[in-house]
């Protein structure tokens, strides 16, 4: 019975597809509005900048749904779950690496009143370093947006049947259709709509597999008798006692 269950394809209901519609159409609606409020995207500065006049909650929003990725939402739990809570120490290094670039780095790009760090890059260094990090950066990103592009949509195939492809080309196109539009402003606000949902779903994900399972206490049970309570993993101790060991 146990492996039936298992074996049940869980697929899209029609509640599932409404909310994956209205999700879409939201967002090509925030590129719409501010494609047609405000200055209606006719300067450089409102395009790029939102007129440098953001407030900082949205633009907090903004920058942790960058960080919130689909391979933080799918690969980090499977992450946790191979090699323990170990993962702990990368968000705690946030701690150092947050506060450093909020007083060290922002404070010179808004005192020499540049764009991009590769503006910064042209004026301390040259043009040529300018558009050799650009390039750089370039072949990054797309590397990068093809790993979380791919991601949901080999998830949204399993669960609806769409095509890998036929996700892919929606997903790009509403993101395409909304910022050439709307410009930052439709990114951020975007942005800030993503961020509440992926957390709303994290926070009900949290709250539904707790209560499944039997409390919180049940689900550290089962951590440690998985051996996955991995804070500080010893693995350069167990190699220096190693060391120290064979040459003895």
């Amino acid at each position: 019975m146990a492996s039936l269950e298992m074996e049940k394809k869980v697929q899209f209901g029609l509640l599932d597809f409404v909310v994956f519609g209205v999700m879409l159409l939201l967002s090509a609606v925030i590129g719409i509005y501010h494609a047609f409020t405000g200055g209606k995207q006719r300067t450089t500065k409102e395009f790029l900048f939102a007129n440098r006049g953001m407030m900082a909650i949205p633009v907090a929003l903004s920058l942790l749904a960058s960080f919130m990725s689909a391979i933080t939402i799918l690969g980090v739990p499977s992450e946790m779950y191979t090699y323990g809570t170990q993962y702990w120490l990368i968000v705690a290094s946030y701690i150092i690496l947050f506060p450093c670039v909020a007083l060290v780095f922002v404070p010179v790009f808004r005192a020499v009143e540049i764009s991009s760090s590769y503006e910064y890059l042209e004026k301390r260094f040259s043009l040529a370093i300018r558009i050799l990090g650009s390039i750089c950066f370039i072949i990054q990103t797309s590397l990068y947006m093809a790993i979380v592009v791919y991601g949901p949509a080999i998830a949204l195939e399993s669960v609806t049947g769409f095509p890998v492809w036929a996700s892919i080309v929606s997903i790009g196109v509403v993101c395409t259709f909304y910022t050439t539009i709307g410009g930052m402003k439709a990114v951020i606000w975007n942005d800030v709509f993503q961020a509440i949902v992926m957390l709303g779903g994290l926070v009900a994900v949290l709250i539904v597999g707790v209560r499944k399972v039997g409390g919180f206490g049940e689900v550290w049970d089962r951590l440690d008798k998985g051996g996955r309570l991995h804070f500080i993993e010893y693995v350069f101790l167990s190699q220096f006692k190693l060391i120290v060991y064979r040459h003895k």
